[in-house]
């Protein structure tokens, strides 16, 4: 197999197995931090999502087409999150900015992320760390693409927060609203 050490696999069968080497324990670790990121940046964005959500309620006067259990169910329910989460935020968006269109921004997040998610699955099928070992060795292409393309959507999203938070300020601002006051409240979307 290219790539891998000539002492093969690590799982060399009938219950023997050969020491990790360095790239396969630093592929471990590069992992464990990953999977830390991915849990921290999650729970911002969701933070951030549930505040638009209310503030965007606040500025159109609409309920949300998605109830709130979808923020987070509409991640992990197979099928539903091809298209609720990116649903999600067009509605945030649409609320929030009637007039403007979609920006850009918002359908590249949503297909790098699919792009990766799509084709990190394969790699993500239960089995031990040695049995990902062996997939790093004999996918890496693959998974090099699904690795770019879910940076890529990570870097998007920044420029999605951004933009999506921009059109709401702007609304709030047009609408004679401050950051800090609307509709009787301390913020738009927190009760005071």
């Amino acid at each position: 197999m290219a790539g891998q050490p000539p002492s093969g696999p690590p799982d060399q069968g009938g219950g023997r197995h050969r020491p990790l080497t360095g790239l396969e324990n630093a592929y471990d670790l590069f992992s464990a931090v990953e999977v830390a990121a991915t849990v921290l940046c999650a729970v911002a964005f969701l933070g951030w999502l549930l505040r638009m959500r209310s503030n965007a309620r606040a500025l159109s006067g609409d309920s949300p087409r998605y109830a709130w259990p979808w923020v987070y169910a509409g991640w992990i329910v197979p099928v539903m999150n091809l298209w609720v989460p990116r649903g999600l935020l067009v509605d945030v968006h649409e609320d929030s900015a009637p007039d403007k269109r979609l920006p850009r921004v918002v359908n590249w997040w949503w297909g790098l992320w699919l792009v990766g998610r799509l084709g990190t699955v394969g790699a993500m099928y239960p089995g031990s760390s040695e049995d990902a070992v062996v997939r790093v060795y004999t996918d890496v292409r693959f998974l090099t693409v699904a690795n770019v393309a879910v940076v890529g959507a990570a870097v998007a999203g920044v420029f999605v927060v951004r933009a999506l938070t921009a059109a709401q300020q702007e609304r709030m601002q047009g609408l004679g609203h401050g950051p800090d006051q609307a509709h009787g409240r301390t913020r738009l979307g927190a009760r005071g």
